[in-house]
């Protein structure tokens, strides 16, 4: 996502918090040990993200919340969460925002076996073992970003980007639907084996 993020002042943080807390499980974020930092969405009209950092643990505790006030949408690392969102507001997408929708989906969604984490470059590969300089010069010339190849008749967006699963670097195509439906397909293996830090997500 390309959008900035800006950090909230203590009386924001307080009003984010007190309609956002009654969602959070197992304890509520306490304002004094608690750090807001809201994105805007190029998708959404009304809704906004939000992360919110309880520096009062060791490690920090981070939740995240696609919110406008009313609604709060609290990830919870299913694609159910940002479907029901795609239902309550103007879902908006182009050739310009689509690309940073799916970021956004394939970042906060987690499925049984693991998430799918879209690379466009050598920095977004978390290694467990740097590899050699060789290796490293055919996989970032490998890469590419995100790009749209089409779109159908009904609406249907389809991509084309690089993801990581597991220890598996594919190539993919993408498929967006009008209501914000995300598939994979034609699925291609490019390397296995990657010495890359397991995907782990603290809820």
């Amino acid at each position: 996502m390309s959008r900035e993020w800006e950090k909230l002042d203590e009386e924001w943080t307080a009003r984010i918090l007190d309609e956002i807390n009654p969602s959070i499980e197992p304890v509520p974020f306490n304002l004094e040990t608690t750090s807001i930092r809201k994105q805007e969405l190029s998708f959404y009209n009304d809704h906004d993200f939000y992360e919110l950092t309880d520096m009062s643990a060791v490690p920090s505790v981070r939740k995240y919340a696609i919110y406008k006030p009313g609604d709060v949408n609290v990830i919870n690392w299913t694609n159910q969460a940002i479907y029901d969102v795609n239902e309550k507001s103007e879902l908006v997408l182009n050739d310009n925002s689509v690309g940073e929708y799916v970021k956004f989906f394939f970042s906060y969604v987690r499925g049984r076996h693991g998430r799918f984490i879209i690379v466009e470059k050598l920095d977004d590969i978390k290694w467990q073992k740097e590899p050699p300089e060789q290796g490293k010069k055919v996989i970032n010339e490998m890469l590419k970003s995100v790009s749209v190849k089409s779109k159908d008749d009904d609406g249907t967006y389809n991509l084309e980007g690089f993801m990581v699963f597991k220890d598996s670097l594919f190539k993919t195509d993408i498929h967006v639907k009008a209501d914000g439906m995300v598939s994979l397909s034609n699925e291609e293996l490019k390397i296995e084996g990657m010495p890359v830090i397991s995907d782990v997500i603290t809820a």
